[in-house]
């Protein structure tokens, strides 16, 4: 009962500091990084990375920075690492910078190609 008891306690305590979480996750890098930034990340930044073409819109239209980073990457850096090509046009279209260096120092290209993102590399060729 003891041990039951202490086990309970302990997972309880792991779930609430977010490390049970993040074991959950069966290796998976991405959805670690999403866990992680779920909470800090900007608006714009979420619906890029998620894909959300008509968010990204409305969020632009409200005022927010195409090229402001958000834990040290702009949304379009988010939109070429999860290959949301359609997400990446309306950025371009509203004056994102696609040679503005991450906090790690890539490009959005060097994200497009680091995730093999196709559709988005063919963007920013185009858009070059």
């Amino acid at each position: 009962m003891k041990k039951t008891i202490l086990t309970m306690v302990s997972v309880g305590i792991l779930a609430v500091s977010g490390a049970y979480a993040n074991t959950n996750l069966k290796g998976d890098n991405d959805n670690i990084l999403l866990t992680r930034v779920n909470e800090n990340i900007s608006s714009l930044c979420k619906a890029a990375m998620q894909g959300d073409v008509e968010k990204v819109r409305s969020l632009i239209a409200t005022g927010e920075s195409v090229n402001e980073k958000s834990l040290g990457m702009t949304p379009a850096m988010y939109a070429a690492r999860y290959n949301k090509p359609e997400v990446l046009k309306v950025l371009i279209l509203n004056q994102a910078n696609l040679y503005i260096k991450s906090d790690q120092g890539y490009t959005v290209k060097d994200y497009a190609e680091m995730s093999k993102a196709k559709e988005v590399l063919e963007v920013i060729n185009s858009n070059s």
